[in-house]
């Protein structure tokens, strides 16, 4: 299985039109293929749209897209809001829970680390050691890394009701030799990027 990420950059005070333009149309757009969920940023770089579409494999992708479009279910009406697209194809760890469809609260919290070539394997078998107790504190969402697009990025996904909660949960979870997962040795983190987003209405995810 594989997800597409896809994030929008919008001119300032049109994130409430984009998010209506994308609820107007959803409902045909997902008897195609489901969506696993959409918010807005609301603390890092704000004015964003994040939406994510699971696949099959890059095929089905495609041809349900080109679908979409000859039906003219899809894209939404957004082309005056947009500043700059990105779009990734991540591929989830063996222990990812994949945007499973749930409540969980308002604050979504999207990290992207950038490791050095060759480093993705090592960090997903330093995770899987350690994963099992860091969710007993706060709900895993999605775990996986990019495939097209950036590569050498590993993106995980967190889910809290609020940011109080997120600080309280965090420092549950951060205790030494538990949380976060050692780093194996000779792998080289050159970037970290943390967003906290809000899920839509319409969002599976929310």
């Amino acid at each position: 299985m594989i997800f597409e990420i896809r994030t929008y950059q919008l001119k300032p005070g049109t994130v409430p039109n984009a998010v209506q333009a994308f609820a107007d149309k959803i409902e045909n757009r997902v008897k195609l293929s489901p969506l696993a969920g959409f918010w807005h940023t609301e603390v890092g770089e704000l004015n964003k749209i994040i939406h994510i579409w699971p696949y099959k494999d890059i095929n089905e992708r495609n041809e349900i897209r080109a679908k979409a479009v000859e039906t003219k279910v899809w894209p939404p009406a957004i082309s005056d809001f947009v500043t700059d697209m990105e779009s990734k194809i991540v591929y989830p760890a063996a222990f990812s829970p994949n945007f499973q469809p749930g409540e969980h609260g308002t604050c979504y919290e999207f990290r992207t680390y950038t490791y050095g070539a060759g480093a993705i394997p090592k960090i997903m078998e330093s995770w899987s050691k350690h994963i099992g107790e860091r969710v007993k504190v706060s709900p895993l969402i999605f775990a996986g890394y990019t495939e097209i697009g950036p590569l050498n990025q590993w993106i995980h996904v967190w889910a809290y009701k609020n940011m109080g909660e997120r600080e309280r949960l965090r420092g549950l979870a951060m205790k030494p030799g538990s949380w976060p997962p050692p780093r194996p040795e000779g792998v080289v983190m050159h970037r970290m990027v943390n967003t906290f987003a809000v899920p839509a209405a319409f969002s599976p995810l929310k």
